[in-house]
């Protein structure tokens, strides 16, 4: 046998292992909650897979169960998504945004890349006793011009207090809901071989942003959150694209290392991604290196994840770098069928690698 076989078979078997750990149920036998549970990796989806569904589904699983970014439902002829979130981030204000500006955006691209216009939000105000009143004008004031600028409108809130201690000045909750375009045929699960995947953007800008504002490392560099609306990148993709365009993520919290898995998984498809054509800004590239994290692991707030069949990779990439903070968008890998569920990256040394899920919680409360 040839040292090339040798690796290859040896790599075969080590990926087979993986692929059969994996594939197990995941069920949540943890004897208490830590804060990797809220980080979007490893823990988070023992969290949701084994408790949070098996608990809430149906038995036919219904739309809870398809682990989307916004549930679905039907009202005579209309189809609608709605989805809800919560933001606890620290500090409330940060580069390129803050905790109000990005509750709105974050409500609302949870229904675009569920192909959904969004169209009206809640807001759930939690303040701390003692917050000054003037953080709570300013931040209900970004809340209210960045639903101008998202389109959407506030339409019921509630309000609770709570000791001081309690909280970090301000935690906020939220539901958005949207009509489903007629366009969109979208699902984590619509992934097939020789599908493309492309990137809205340069990733990992949100959460360092975050993490640098914390002053927690002696780092001095100049990145602003990515918060943004991303209906207008959605609306050119589903334009461009139309049912060729199969799937849609936002890769929030654990990065667009964490989508892809949900969606090889999902789909029970591989991923492979070159990583010499993932786009990081050299700021970030210089944060992450320093610390020792990948980029591909750190939240964004205003970048997705498409999925789309190869026939139409370029139309569909050529209309997101139209879109306003789009310019940059790339196409990263592509979508194989072996071996499934799993994501690999082609290194720039000519290798691979498993790109697998998060494990722990390197940028607690990005979000």
């Amino acid at each position: 046998m040839s040292p090339e076989s040798a690796t290859t078979s040896r790599e075969q078997r080590v990926l087979q292992i993986i692929e059969t750990a994996r594939s197990k149920a995941p069920r949540f036998r943890d004897q208490q909650v830590t804060l990797a549970h809220g980080a979007g990796g490893k823990a988070t989806r023992t969290l949701i897979e084994g408790l949070l569904v098996p608990a809430f589904a149906p038995p036919d699983g219904g739309s809870l169960a398809a682990l989307a970014d916004a549930g679905t439902i039907a009202v005579d002829s209309m189809r609608l998504a709605m989805t809800t979130d919560s933001f606890v981030v620290k500090p409330l204000r940060f580069p390129g945004g803050s905790i109000g500006e990005l509750a709105v955006n974050g409500t609302v691209n949870d229904l675009s890349v569920s192909g959904a216009r969004p169209r009206a939000l809640t807001v759930s105000l939690i303040l701390e006793e003692g917050l000054a009143a003037e953080t709570l004008k300013a931040e209900v004031e970004a809340i209210a011009q960045a639903a101008r600028g998202a389109g959407v409108e506030v339409v019921a809130g509630d309000t609770k207090v709570v000791e001081r201690g309690a909280a970090d000045g301000m935690y906020i909750c939220t539901t958005g809901i949207g009509l489903i375009d007629g366009r969109a045929q979208l699902a984590p699960d619509r992934l097939s071989a020789g599908d493309r995947i492309l990137v809205s953007g340069p990733v990992g800008e949100h959460g360092t942003a975050i993490m640098l504002a914390r002053n927690e490392f002696d780092l001095d560099a100049d990145v602003e959150s990515d918060t943004r609306p991303l209906w207008p990148a959605v609306d050119e993709l589903l334009d461009a694209a139309g049912h060729d365009l199969h799937c849609l993520r936002d890769a929030t919290r654990g990065g667009v290392a964490s989508v892809l898995n949900e969606l090889a998984r999902a789909s029970r498809v591989s991923v492979v991604v070159r990583e010499a054509d993932v786009p990081v800004s050299p700021v970030v590239h210089a944060a992450a290196e320093l610390l020792g994290i990948d980029p591909m692991y750190v939240a964004n707030e205003g970048k997705l994840v498409a999925c789309v069949a190869p026939e139409a990779s370029e139309r569909a990439l050529a209309a997101l770098r139209k879109v306003p903070g789009c310019e940059d968008a790339a196409e990263i890998g592509e979508v194989r069928s072996e071996p499934p569920g799993m994501v690999l990256v082609q290194t720039g040394f000519g290798g691979r690698r498993v790109m697998d899920e998060l494990v722990g919680d390197p940028l607690p409360r990005i979000c």
